[in-house]
C-alpha cells in the first residue's frame, strides 16, 4: 500500500504545475536590500480571531527580537452579520490601539516615519487591486463581507479612528507573509508553504515567466505567484474510498481536493473513517461498535501524531488515546499497532503529495539545477508532527535525487506563528 503511494506522488508532480490554473494571485515584488529594522507591528486575521504581532527587525542576521504576541476573538455577533467590515475593522483597530498602549515603544525612529501595519488573511483571498484585500469566494471565510475590496480602506479609517498612527497599505494571505519572512532574511528563498489545519502556497518567479499577469508587472524583475493548491485536483491524486465519502459528505464537495487529503483539518477525520470501516468489518476493536467512533471530526490530527509517534511499549499511548477520545478501554495491543499503522499510511501519503507539489512548484521556478531554493514551512502540522515532516523531507530528496536535492533547502518559518503580517509590514514598500 505504501508502496502505491509513492508511484502514484511520482505522477502527480508532472501536473503539479497546473494547479496553478485554479486559483492564482499576482503581486509585483521589486527586490530589496534587506537591511529595514525597527519595530513592527502585523495582524493575522484567521476567520473567528485575530493575531496581533509586535516584533523588532535587527537586519538579515539577526533573528527576531522582542515579539510579543496577542489572540483576540472576534465577537460572535460579528461574525453572524452579513455585512460585517466595517463592525470588524472598529474591533481590530480597538484592540489593536490597546495592545499597542500595553507595550512601550522601543524603536526610537518609529514616530519620525510612517509605521505600516502588515495584515494577512489565513484564507483564500484575491489580492488586486494595490491598498485592498479581496477574498476568493472559496467559502472558507467565517467572515463574508471580507469579499469587500476595500478592506484596506476600512482597516485604515477603523485606525486613524481609533488614533492608531499605523496604516495598511496591502493585504495578502498569510502565505505571502511567511514568503516575505524568508525573503528578509535570503534571495534564494523563493517558496512559502503552509501547513497547519489549511493549506497554501506562494512562491517568486521572474515576471517574464508570468502568465496572464497585468502590465504593470513589467516594472518589477519579480512576482510572487500565490496558488491556492488546496483546491487542486487531478486524475493522478491517491484518491480511496474515505476520500470520496469524505469529499461528499463536506460542505464543500468537490472543492479543496488536494487540501483534503494533505491538511491538519482532514488528516485525523480520514484516520478515523478506516478505523470505523476495520471495527465494522473486521471488529478491530471487539463485537461491539464503539459509538463515538462513528462521530466525524472528532479525532484530530495532533492526536494521529501522539499515536503515530507513540514509541512505548505495547503502544501505551494509543491505547490512552483510544480511551480519551472513542471511550474504546481495554484495546488489544494487536489492534494498538493497525491503529498507529493506519495512521502512518495517511501520514505518508499526506506528506509525500506535498512533497511532491513543492517540487513541482520549484521546478516550475526554473533555478532547480544551478540555484539554490530555499522553502519556508509554516504550520503545526510541519512544526510538530515530526514523521509526517522527515515523510515529506525523504519525498523531496528521492524526487530530486542526490545532486538536485543539494540545491533545495526546506527550513521553518522565521518568527513562528503570524510573524509573517510583521515582516509583511517591514517589506511593504516593496510590493
Amino acid at each position: 500500500m505504501k508502496r502505491g503511494v509513492g508511484v502514484t506522488v511520482t505522477a502527480v508532480v508532472t501536473t503539479a504545475a497546473a494547479a496553478v490554473a485554479v486559483a492564482v494571485l499576482v503581486r509585483h515584488w521589486r527586490r530589496r536590500k534587506r537591511e529595514e529594522k525597527g519595530t513592527y507591528y502585523g495582524i493575522d486575521l484567521r476567520g473567528t480571531n485575530f493575531l496581533i504581532v509586535k516584533a523588532r527587525l535587527e537586519g538579515k542576521d539577526e533573528p527576531l527580537s522582542e515579539v510579543s504576541r496577542h489572540e483576540v476573538a472576534i465577537p460572535s455577533d460579528i461574525i453572524a452579520k452579513v455585512e460585517c467590515t466595517r463592525e470588524l475593522c472598529d474591533f481590530m483597530a480597538l484592540e489593536l490601539a490597546k495592545f499597542v498602549s500595553f507595550h512601550s515603544e522601543t524603536d526610537s525612529d518609529a514616530r519620525s516615519r510612517e509605521r505600516k501595519l502588515g495584515f494577512t488573511l489565513s484564507f483564500a483571498m484575491d489580492e488586486a487591486p494595490e491598498s485592498s484585500g479581496m477574498a476568493i469566494k472559496w467559502n472558507r471565510s467565517l467572515v463574508d463581507d471580507t469579499v469587500g475590496k476595500e478592506l484596506a480602506a476600512e482597516i485604515n479609517q477603523a485606525l486613524e479612528k481609533h488614533g492608531v498612527d499605523m496604516r495598511v497599505f496591502t493585504v495578502v494571505n498569510d502565505t505571502v507573509g511567511y514568503l516575505a519572512g524568508g525573503r528578509y532574511y535570503s534571495d534564494e528563498s523563493v517558496t512559502a508553504v503552509n501547513l497547519s489545519m489549511g493549506t497554501d502556497i506562494a512562491y517568486v518567479e521572474l515576471s517574464k515567466q508570468t502568465a496572464n499577469s497585468p502590465k504593470e508587472s513589467s516594472k518589477s524583475a519579480e512576482m510572487v505567484i500565490n496558488v491556492q493548491w488546496g483546491n487542486f485536483s487531478s486524475l493522478n491524486l491517491p484518491l480511496t474510498e474515505y476520500d470520496t465519502y469524505l469529499d461528499a459528505e463536506s460542505k464543500d464537495p468537490g472543492s479543496r481536493v488536494f487540501e483534503k487529503l494533505i491538511s491538519g483539518m482532514f488528516l485525523g477525520e480520514i484516520v478515523r473513517r478506516v478505523l470505523l470501516k476495520m471495527a465494522q468489518e473486521a471488529a478491530l476493536f471487539g463485537d461491539c461498535l464503539p459509538p463515538k467512533l462513528t462521530t466525524p471530526y472528532l479525532l484530530m490530527s495532533p492526536d494521529v501524531a501522539a499515536m503515530h509517534q507513540d514509541v512505548s511499549e505495547d503502544y501505551q499511548v494509543v491505547g490512552e488515546k483510544l480511551k480519551e477520545i472513542f471511550d474504546i478501554n481495554n484495546s488489544s495491543p494487536m489492534a494498538r499497532e493497525i491503529v498507529s499503522e493506519v495512521c502512518d499510511i495517511v501520514a505518508e501519503r499526506g506528506a509525500r503529495l506535498v512533497g511532491a507539489g513543492i517540487v513541482g512548484v520549484v521546478k516550475k521556478t526554473g533555478r532547480m539545477a544551478n540555484r539554490k531554493s530555499v522553502i519556508t514551512i509554516e504550520g503545526g502540522l510541519y512544526e510538530h508532527y515530526r514523521i509526517f515532516r522527515n515523510y515529506l523531507h525523504s519525498c523531496v530528496w528521492e524526487m530530486l535525487g542526490s545532486e538536485l536535492s543539494e540545491n533545495v533547502i526546506i527550513e521553518y518559518s522565521h518568527g513562528g506563528s503570524g510573524a509573517g503580517s510583521v515582516f509583511l509590514a517591514a517589506s511593504q514598500t516593496h510590493f
